[in-house]
């Protein structure tokens, strides 16, 4: 079966810059659009930032758009995220995703894990 595998989170402090990786093993997703997801505590799951399969196109949720950095690499089999200047807002645990299509993001949603970010002053 096909899987996602995220890497990278844990504790940060405020101010610095986050880097999270989600890795496959199939070539189901070199064919995919990915996204990353997040959800806080005791709120619903946002969308972060989502990749077309090629890794040309991007969007970004608009609180997110001057911080975050979305990358897809279909050799690798690599969706990463960059996240600049963290605050405590950003403590969430992080989803890495993969659908059939790029906007709206769904059919065929695939889900990782979660990975949990928690950002400290």
């Amino acid at each position: 079966q096909a899987q996602l595998v995220e890497h990278g989170g844990g504790s940060v402090q405020a101010g610095e810059t986050l880097r999270l990786s989600c890795k496959w093993s199939s070539r189901t997703f070199s064919t995919y659009a990915m996204a990353w997801f997040r959800q806080a505590p005791g709120k619903e799951r946002e969308l972060v930032a989502a990749i077309d399969w090629v890794g040309y196109k991007t969007r970004y949720a608009d609180s997110l758009k001057t911080r975050a950095f979305i990358s897809k690499d279909n050799a690798k089999k690599e969706l990463t995220l960059q996240m600049n200047s963290l605050n405590s807002e950003d403590t969430a645990v992080y989803y890495c995703a993969a659908a059939e299509d790029y906007n709206p993001f769904q059919r065929g949603e695939v889900w990782g894990q979660g990975t949990q970010v928690t950002v400290s002053s």
